[in-house]
Order: structure tokens, then C-alpha cells, then sequence
């Protein structure tokens, strides 16, 4: 409670904490019920659903290294975060006026239209916010987990109200994002503790100051796909946390929703279960931080692969809801185990000064590779053998993956060009 209250005095853990909670909230409310809306909503198959997010991917591929490099040379200035918020605030208006007409005109026009603003606003957005966060939390004496974990706290309120405003009206989600939207616009305007000279001073870490004030060249921004090192992690990601997305959102909805007699009480209870889930990954992404020092970014890594294996893998083999719903709430510690450890692990083994890129390229990029690979394939697959087979098939791939990544993954101790443990 101590240190809790401690991070609250400091103005900068509450402002960076409030607008990865908005940007979560705004994502979240109709991001959690996306594919449900696709199946139940607009009638599309796997096969269908699986290409709107190779196309969502394959444009957010391209857009993050650029987001990526912009962000690392703006450094701590918030313009892109701004311009992606005025671009979320049309969400409500796109999905009725735009995306649904397209798609039912065309629908390959109508996916690629939707990847292109999608990515802008939304799938691309996220890595900034949060590398944004992260480079303010070193700059700023405050630790980045805990205020990543209030994007998941908003990401679990998001969810539970998402399940009730669906069944009322499916529309109601999208406005609701532009709402949220509209609030987050005010408050990046509103809010800048970092042009206030007296807490800057009281706050600001002098070396991370230094770092910052060195500005990476576009050729060092480059540099980053001549590591070997950021090669092999593209590898592991691809065949990792790329099923995080092509299980977490691509699948599992629709097939937790079929064990309920009627569609609105299994899109209610998802919204509850995942409610949950982000709520408990709130708390994990304020208890990770402290388990990576005691047992080290690598081996926090691994153990996130093995909660993935255990997660898809039961909800292949379970056959009820309570089962299915149990497993799915380690959905928690592995979310958080990754999100926080890899990033970790980038700022500790390369140069913090291009950290937007390497969290970019190293790890978003590389999960859009793999759902631009796997999500029609898989979706496919699915229609093929069904849900909880093609759940079977993707633990197996992962757990060839953390095979991989135990023989590749530097300890903590090796190559350390970074921020030290």
C-alpha cells in the first residue's frame, strides 16, 4: 500500500497511468467484441473473419514502423498520441456510415478500407502508447508495469459493460469508444506535468535525461533489422504471441459464447469472463514487475510460454464453460508475463534510446507477421475440424516455440547494452 500511494503522488505515474487507461477503455469497449460482431452480426465465416485480420494486420505491420520511428524521434512529445486520439474519436461514425455498407458492397474493399483506419487509430496505437509510457516511467521514477496495469483495468471495465451494451444495441459499443475518445483528446491537451520546471526537477532521472537528449539517427533506427539478435526474436514472437491474438480475439469468443443456450446470455457471461480475466491481468501487471527481479527477465519469458501452452491447450481439451472459463483466466499472468519481459528484456540487452522501435519491430511487428501467416489458415482450419482441435494444433506450435526460445534467449547477465537489472 505504501509504494502504491508513493507512485500516486507522482503527478507523471498519473497522468501516463489515466491516459493508458482512457486509450484501453476506448479500444476496449468494442475491440472485446469485435469478432462476436463479425459471426453474429454480420454472418461472416472463420475463413472470412481470419482475412479482415490478415488485412488489419498486414497494415498495421507497416504503420508501427513508422509510428515506431516517429515516436523515437519526437522522444517524450505526445503530437502522434494526439493525432491517433482525434483519428479514435470517429470509430462510432466509421462503423455505421462506412465500415458495414463497404463490406456488404465489397468485401474485400470493405477489409482493407477497415484495416487501413483500424490500424491508424487503433492496432497500431497501442504499442505507442505503451513504449511511451514506459521511456516517461524510466525518465520519471515510476515503474511502468504499474501504470500499464491500469490499461488493463480499463480494458476489464470496458469488457463488462461491452457485454451489456451489446446485447442492447451492437452500435452502442462503437459510439462509446468515440466518447471515450473525445475525453482522452481533452486530457492530452489538458495534462502536461513534464512543462512544469519544478517537478520536472524533482522527478526527472538525470542519465535516462541524458540518453534522451541524444537523439537516435534514422540509420540507427534502421540499424535495428541488421541485429541478429532482434532476428531471432522476431522468430519466437511470430511463433508465440502471435496466438494470442488469432486465439484470444480471432476464436475464442464465438466458441465460449456456443456453450449457452441463447447468444445474448453467452455474450453477456463473455463480457463478464473477460471483465475478470483483464482485471486479474491488471493486478499480475502490478505483480510481474516484482517476480522478473526476483527470478530474471528470461526465465519470466518462459514462463509466460508455458502458461500459453497450458491455456490454449485446456480450452482444447475441456468440454464445459466453468472449465473452459477457469483456464482462460490464465490468460492473466501470460499477458502480462510478455508484454512486461519482453519489453524488459529489449531495454535491457539493446540501447534504450530506440526502444519505441525495437518493442516495434521485435515484438508488435512481428506478432502482425504472424497473424498475416497463421489467421486465414487457422480460421480456415477451424471451420474444418472445429474450435477446441484447432486449439490443440496452436499449443504445439507454441510449444515448439518455447523450445526455440530456451536455446536463443541471452540470460540476463549476457550482452547487456541496455538499462541494467
Amino acid at each position: 500500500m505504501g509504494n502504491l500511494l508513493k507512485a500516486f503522488s507522482n503527478p507523471f505515474y498519473r497522468t501516463s497511468s489515466l491516459e493508458i487507461l482512457l486509450f484501453f477503455v476506448g479500444w476496449g469497449i468494442w475491440w472485446s467484441f469485435f469478432q462476436i460482431w463479425l459471426t453474429t452480426k454480420q454472418g461472416f465465416t472463420g475463413a472470412q473473419v481470419g482475412t479482415i485480420y490478415s488485412f488489419g494486420s498486414a497494415v498495421t505491420l507497416v504503420l508501427m514502423f513508422v509510428y515506431g520511428s516517429l515516436q523515437d524521434k519526437l522522444g517524450m512529445k505526445k503530437t502522434l498520441l494526439k493525432f491517433i486520439v482525434v483519428c479514435q474519436i470517429f470509430v462510432g461514425p466509421f462503423f455505421t456510415w462506412v465500415y458495414v455498407p463497404m463490406l456488404a458492397a465489397n468485401f474485400y474493399v470493405g477489409a482493407v478500407i477497415g484495416a487501413i483506419y483500424l490500424s491508424i487509430a487503433f492496432l497500431a496505437a497501442c504499442p505507442v502508447f505503451e513504449a511511451v509510457t514506459e521511456r516517461l516511467s524510466r525518465r520519471y521514477s515510476f515503474e511502468y508495469g504499474q501504470a500499464r496495469a491500469w490499461g488493463s483495468f480499463g480494458y476489464a471495465v470496458a469488457a463488462l459493460c461491452a457485454g451489456f451494451l451489446f446485447t442492447m444495441n451492437p452500435y452502442l459499443i462503437f459510439w462509446t469508444g468515440s466518447v471515450v475518445a473525445t475525453v482522452q483528446l481533452v486530457v492530452l491537451a489538458a495534462l502536461s506535468p513534464e512543462k512544469n520546471a519544478a517537478l520536472t526537477s524533482q522527478y526527472e532521472v538525470q542519465s535516462e535525461t541524458l540518453k534522451e537528449s541524444k537523439t537516435p539517427s534514422f540509420g540507427e533506427i534502421i540499424g535495428v533489422f541488421k541485429l541478429i539478435d532482434v532476428w531471432k526474436m522476431i522468430v519466437f514472437v511470430i511463433m508465440s504471441w502471435t496466438f494470442y491474438t488469432v486465439f484470444d480475439q480471432q476464436m475464442f469468443p464465438e466458441f465460449f459464447t456456443r456453450f449457452f443456450a441463447t447468444p445474448e446470455a453467452g455474450q453477456q457471461a463473455y463480457g463478464v469472463l473477460n471483465s475478470i480475466e483483464v482485471f486479474l491481468e491488471f493486478l499480475m501487471m502490478g505483480l510481474v514487475p516484482i517476480l522478473m527481479r526476483k527470478i530474471g527477465v528470461r526465465k519470466a519469458i518462459l514462463l509466460g510460454c508455458t502458461i500459453m501452452i497450458v491455456r490454449i491447450g485446456g480450452c482444447g481439451l475441456v468440454t464445459n464453460p466453468l472449465g473452459v472459463a477457469i483456464i482462460k483466466l490464465l490468460h492473466a499472468p501470460e499477458t502480462a508475463l510478455f508484454i512486461l519481459a519482453v519489453f524488459r528484456y529489449f531495454t535491457l540487452h539493446f540501447d534504450t534510446r530506440i526502444s519505441t522501435t525495437l518493442y516495434m519491430v521485435g515484438f508488435q511487428i512481428a506478432a502482425q507477421v504472424g497473424q498475416i501467416i497463421f489467421s486465414t489458415p487457422l480460421g480456415a482450419l477451424h471451420d474444418n475440424i472445429g474450435y477446441q482441435s484447432t486449439f490443440l494444433v496452436i499449443s504445439g506450435i507454441v510449444c515448439v516455440a518455447s523450445i526455440y526460445a530456451f536455446i536463443v534467449l541471452k540470460k540476463d547477465n549476457e550482452s547487456v547494452e541496455g538499462r541494467p537489472l
